[in-house]
C-alpha cells in the first residue's frame, strides 16, 4: 500500500538510478548513520547514564532485537566483545 502517486514514484526512482553505485552506497550509509544518532538519542532521553558496553547493547536491541529470540538476543549480547544490557533491561 503506498500514498503516494505512481508518477512521483517513478520519478524518485529515475533520480535515484540516475545516481552511481557510489553515490547510492554513501546516501545509504549517511540515512543509517543519521537513523543510528537518532536511535541513541531516544536510548539516552529520559535514563539514566548508560556505559559505553551498556549502550552498545541498547542499540543493538532497537535496531535488531525484534528479529531474534530472547535466547538469541541473549547469546548475541554475551558473545560480542563490549556489549552488555544495562540493569533495567
Amino acid at each position: 500500500m503506498s500514498d503516494v502517486p505512481k508518477q512521483i514514484e517513478q520519478r524518485y526512482k529515475e533520480m535515484l538510478l540516475s545516481r552511481t553505485p557510489l553515490e547510492r552506497l554513501r546516501m545509504a550509509s549517511r540515512m543509517y548513520d543519521s537513523g543510528k544518532k537518532l536511535v541513541i538519542s531516544g536510548i539516552r532521553d529520559g535514563r539514566h547514564p548508560l556505559t559505553a558496553s551498556q549502550l552498545r547493547g541498547q542499540v543493538f536491541l532497537r535496531m535488531y532485537g525484534g528479529d531474534f529470540t530472547v535466547e538469541e538476543r541473549e547469546r548475541i549480547i554475551h558473545r560480542i566483545p563490549n556489549m552488555e544490557l544495562d540493569a533495567d533491561r
